[in-house]
């Protein structure tokens, strides 16, 4: 399984717990796959490998916003 694929199923899996409702282990698996994609950052040499770190870097910001948001609906 390319790094790629695996970074796919760890987002999946985000998103999973997001739609579940468990916003602790959702942010937990997010910072898991942020610094995932931090080390495959600072050993990219392809530049078509920095363009898809960087949709995955897009992707895991809007999944932290969604989190925090359903965080503080659910705490008022």
């Amino acid at each position: 399984m390319s790094k790629f694929e695996e970074l796919k199923e760890s987002v999946q899996k985000i998103i999973d717990l997001i739609a579940a409702k468990q916003s602790k282990e959702a942010n937990n698996k997010l910072l898991e796959v942020s610094d995932t994609l931090d080390e495959m950052l600072d050993h990219a040499e392809e530049d078509e490998e920095l363009r898809e770190i960087s949709r995955y870097q897009v992707l895991l910001n809007q999944l932290h916003v969604k989190i925090n948001g359903e965080e503080q609906v659910d705490g008022e």
